[in-house]
């Protein structure tokens, strides 16, 4: 009975971890949308979306730091502290809020960024360097 209760609960982790790769796979496909078309409108070639680290490297760009400063994502905590940065950053340069930044670029990026993208706002990189 007891190799019995083994199998199952191999079966049940790996059904989870192939359902939670499925959704992974949907949220970056979103996610690579909706940056596709945020770095299209700051200048930069939008298919660097696709691209897991460099992506993350063109955001720094867009938020007005030099690239290497992304190296400081791979810092604990203070990953943390510089991704809001840059969020306060990239909401800057194309016209946005604190708040918006905060709950939209840092805490829901994928819906934060489909708005940048896909909506009105335009970037201005003076914005950011004022």
């Amino acid at each position: 009975m007891n190799a019995l209760t083994s199998i199952t609960s191999q079966t049940d982790v790996t059904a989870l971890q192939s359902v939670s790769g499925v959704f992974a796979l949907i949220w970056y496909v979103i996610l690579v949308i909706a940056l596709w078309k945020v770095f299209s409108k700051a200048g930069y070639p939008g298919w660097l979306a696709i691209i897991p680290i460099v992506n993350m490297f063109v955001l720094v760009k867009i938020a007005g730091f030099s690239a290497w400063m992304g190296l400081l994502y791979l810092i604990p905590i203070v990953n943390i502290v510089f991704h809001i940065i840059v969020s306060l950053r990239i909401g800057k340069g194309f016209g946005q809020g604190a708040v918006f930044s905060v709950f939209l670029l840092w805490l829901f990026s994928a819906i934060g960024f489909l708005i940048l993208g896909y909506g009105s706002a335009q970037y201005d990189k003076a914005r950011v360097t004022a």
